[in-house]
């Protein structure tokens, strides 16, 4: 499988990425830096989205069902070398359903997520899953 994205910029404006049908805009200088996520956001943001596409996706294989989940990814940013660090997520599933297995969820999105692999092999990631009853939003 193959995956491909492009992105342009504007001098001291922002950037866009175009991936199939969406748009991203993104910031790049300090004056969008309030309004616009950016890169570093952008990453989270990706890591966010497979633990999110991966509860749908064991949802099915683990045969359980929930209303949604919600999930927060926080990391550290070290300076030299600038990159992220210690990351780490909590994620929300909200279901009633008794044949949630948290612990078998949490083993399958750690080690079956594209996203989340790609993380662990430079830096640590570390998670919580919380079964959440009702359809709380």
């Amino acid at each position: 499988m193959k995956y491909s994205s492009k992105a342009n910029s504007s001098s001291k404006d922002k950037a866009s990425i175009k991936i199939k049908d969406s748009h991203i805009e993104f910031g790049i200088t300090p004056a969008s830096a309030d309004l616009l996520p950016n890169p570093a956001e952008l990453f989270l943001g990706s890591i966010s989205a497979c633990i999110l596409k991966n509860v749908e996706r064991f949802s099915s294989l683990m045969n359980f069902e929930y209303s949604h989940a919600e999930v927060t990814v926080t990391a550290t940013r070290l300076e030299k070398p600038p990159r992220m660090d210690e990351i780490s997520y909590e994620l929300l599933v909200y279901s009633q359903d008794p044949s949630l297995n948290i612990k078998l969820l949490q083993k399958n999105i750690e080690n079956f997520g594209t996203i989340v692999n790609t993380v662990k092999s430079s830096c640590s990631i570390r998670g919580e899953i919380k079964k959440m009853d009702g359809d709380l939003r």
